[in-house]
């Protein structure tokens, strides 16, 4: 094995490869375990509002990303923006919280692509092994995550393009399915189901409480549309274009996530939905399985589900190496992550540290992973925060950068959303709120930040005054 020194990407990804990367991401498994919780918090019309008022934070974020990656499309996406803006010490700890967030998905998939299975293959669970936190781990379970995370490590490091027809392939599957289902309610639904758990709640307070409670939760689920900044340097796309399929796939997964809740609202009555959820817990499956009146059917949405773990894996698998290979190359990280393989081109030392945290996730059990994603939350929240506050100042400071993507009333756009970015990551951090965090979260996340602030003392005893001086070549 040999490395590429000269630290040069190739640019393979196409239009549709970009929408599939970045779409992909976003549809993962939680439409098919996650809407009962929805649907049982805020009510099918208030899930629907919920995400219509996460996928505006998204999207005005998205316009900040767009406009700025247009204007800086260099590999790290973020770390730039930030740069540019607050200098090395803001970059640091936005790039450093987006890291985080990016692991917390590649982790969580490895543990929830052996959770899938074992719905699909009755007796999967074998060899006991120990518990933690309440949950059982079987050596069946960790064996079939570990083996997961090595076939999508390796697709990674066999090149972005190699990737991307992964991603083109299982991400179409995803819609197809999701369409199954909703053109299967269209015919078997009934209006009465849907009029009957519009809303929860007993007053107007109480009702608006829930719908902000499913609006909170959304980010988690439409975070991965930055994962194109990160891999700028390898696409194919005109820069004004780039701008726009960023907000085309944040448009077409809110979409895709309020038709499903619809879908499951119109054909399954609120004790179907119960019972679901006391039972399987996957009211999606459970819904198609409804609309067709065939149990066989729970297969096929699961199978989608299945291709949604992978094509987010695969996403933030690609993302996170980007980000972990433009702070080395920043010299704000052991300069080994920043090496590009000879023949694939890809940063195959990040590729392969993240493959390895993924291998080693599973043994640590579903619940901590529970805790890792609301770590990962926040950092998002908080990553999108500066980034939003970036594009602001940018606008005030530097308003002689050219923007092939220029975003209309920018600077409002901007305030609007470093304010909706920000509030999500004080919900975290607020004790008493419905989504702070609980001890194991705040050590996770103290953590995260003391490793961060060690590496960083690290680099600059290694580097001294070239301490993130690469970042004038990124």
């Amino acid at each position: 094995m040999t490395d590429n020194t000269n630290n040069d990407f190739n640019r393979v990804l196409n239009t549709w490869d970009v929408i599939m990367v970045a779409f992909g991401a976003m549809i993962g498994w939680g439409w098919v375990v996650s809407s009962g919780q929805w649907i049982q918090t805020g009510g099918v019309i208030g899930t629907v509002i919920g995400f219509i008022i996460g996928g505006i934070m998204i999207y005005l974020v998205g316009l900040t990303y767009a406009e700025l990656t247009a204007a800086m499309p260099k590999c790290g996406g973020a770390q730039n923006f930030s740069y540019a803006a607050f200098g090395v010490k803001g970059s640091y700890i936005c790039t450093w919280t987006l890291a985080l967030s990016y692991i917390g998905v590649v982790c969580f998939e490895a543990c929830s692509f052996a959770t899938i299975i074992q719905y699909i293959i009755p007796g999967f669970l074998q060899g006991y092994l120990y518990t933690v936190a309440g949950y059982d781990v079987y050596l069946s379970w960790v064996l079939v995550a570990v083996f997961a995370s090595a076939l999508i490590t390796y697709i990674n490091f066999l090149g972005t393009k190699t990737a991307a027809r992964l991603q083109n392939v299982l991400t179409s599957i995803i819609a197809g399915v999701g369409i199954l289902l909703v053109v299967g309610s269209v015919f078997s639904g009934n209006m009465s189901n849907l009029e009957s758990q519009p809303f929860v709640g007993n007053d107007g307070n109480s009702v608006i409480a829930n719908i902000l409670r499913v609006a909170i939760m959304t980010p988690f689920f439409l975070f991965g549309f930055d994962v194109i900044p990160q891999a700028a340097e390898e696409i194919n796309v005109p820069l004004k274009r780039l701008g726009r399929l960023m907000i085309l796939s944040i448009g077409m997964a809110v979409v895709f996530y309020t038709m499903i809740v619809m879908a499951i609202g119109y054909v399954m009555t609120p004790l179907q939905v119960s019972q679901s959820m006391s039972e399987s817990g996957m009211v999606t499956a459970d819904a198609i399985a409804v609309a067709f009146s065939n149990e066989a059917m729970t297969k096929v949405l699961i199978i989608g589900g299945l291709c949604g773990i992978v094509t987010t894996w695969n996403s933030f698998l690609m993302g996170g190496s980007r980000v972990l290979f433009s702070m080395s190359k920043a010299r704000m990280l052991p300069g080994i992550l920043a090496k590009l393989h000879s023949k694939y081109n890809t940063p195959y030392i990040s590729i392969l540290f993240l493959g390895s945290l993924s291998m080693i996730a599973p043994f640590f059990g579903r619940v901590m992973l529970v805790w890792i994603v609301d770590a990962a939350n926040f950092a998002c929240c908080l990553a999108y925060c500066i980034v939003a506050l970036s594009f602001v100042k940018l606008r005030k400071s530097r308003p002689d950068i050219k923007r092939p993507f220029h975003v209309s009333n920018g600077l409002l756009v901007g305030t609007l959303a470093s304010m909706m970015a920000g509030f999500m990551a004080i919900m975290y951090v607020i004790p008493g709120t419905n989504y702070s965090f609980v001890w194991q979260e705040w050590v996770i996340v103290g953590g995260w930040l003391a490793i961060g602030a060690l590496l960083a003392l690290r680099a600059v005893k290694t580097y001294g005054d070239n301490f993130c001086s690469g970042m004038d070549s990124l």
